[in-house]
C-alpha cells in the first residue's frame, strides 16, 4: 500500500507496509527534517524528473559489512601505488554534480535532479551528508556521497572518471571511516563482486539504530 504524504505533516508510515518493490509513500518534500527522519527510519527518496517524490524502503537491503569487503590483488596494488589521493568533505557539490552528470551504461538520464542536489547540499551544510573524493594529479576523478546515521553510512551514489577511482572511494569508506555498515540500498553486480550482501529490512533497522 502506497501512502500519500502531506507537506505539513512530518511523519512516515511503518516501512513494513511498503509494496513488494519497496515503494512506501509519495509526496511530501525534501526538507532537511524530512530527509533526516526518512534515513533514520530506513527510507530514502528515489524518483525521476517530472515525477512526484517517491519514498522507498526495500524488504531486503543491499549492504557491505566493512570487514567483508573483497579487495583483489590488483586493486591492492592500485591502493599501494599512490596513484590516487583521497579526501573527505572537500568537494561535496562537485561530487554530487559528477554523480548526476556522469553517463552510466544502460541508464538514460539521472534521478539526481537539481532539486535532489540542492536538498543534499543542504544536508551537507548541516553536517548530515558527506562525500569522499578521489583525486589524480589534482583532478577530481571519482567519489561518492551519502548520509550518516549513527554507525551506518547510507550511500547514495558514486562516480568514476578513470578506472578504479570509485572502488578506491568505496574501499576507503570501509577501511578508514569506522562505520559498522555501508548501506548500498539496491544490489548490482559491481557491488556484489566487492562483497555486498542482502539482509532483511528488520536486520538493517536494528543496525541502523545502534549508536555504539
Amino acid at each position: 500500500m502506497v501512502f500519500r504524504l502531506l507537506e505539513d505533516a512530518l511523519v512516515f508510515p511503518d516501512p513494513a507496509l511498503a509494496d513488494p518493490d519497496g515503494l512506501l509513500a509519495i509526496g511530501g518534500d525534501l526538507s532537511i527534517a524530512r530527509l533526516t527522519l526518512a534515513y533514520q527510519s530506513g527510507i530514502f527518496p528515489w524518483y525521476s524528473e517530472g515525477e512526484p517524490i517517491l519514498w522507498y524502503s526495500p524488504h531486503e537491503r543491499c549492504v557491505i559489512f566493512p570487514k567483508h569487503i573483497k579487495i583483489s590483488k590488483s586493486m591492492r596494488k592500485v591502493l599501494q601505488s599512490g596513484l590516487f589521493k583521497v579526501t573527505t568533505n572537500q568537494a561535496f557539490k562537485e561530487v554530487i554534480q559528477a554523480c548526476a552528470t556522469t553517463p552510466r551504461l544502460g541508464q538514460d538520464g539521472t534521478w539526481i535532479t537539481d532539486e535532489m542536489q540542492a536538498a543534499y547540499i543542504s544536508l551537507h551544510e548541516k553536517g548530515i551528508a558527506h562525500s569522499i573524493e578521489v583525486w589524480q594529479q589534482e583532478q577530481l576523478v571519482g567519489g561518492l556521497y551519502g548520509v550518516i546515521i549513527n554507525k551506518v553510512f547510507c550511500g547514495e551514489s558514486m562516480f568514476s572518471h578513470v578506472s578504479n577511482a570509485s572502488k578506491t572511494a568505496l574501499i576507503y569508506l570501509t577501511q578508514e571511516m569506522g562505520f559498522e555498515l555501508i548501506d548500498c540500498q539496491l544490489p548490482n553486480d559491481h557491488l556484489m563482486s566487492l562483497g555486498a550482501e542482502m539482509i532483511s529490512r528488520e536486520a538493517y533497522l536494528t543496525l541502523l539504530k545502534r549508536k555504539i
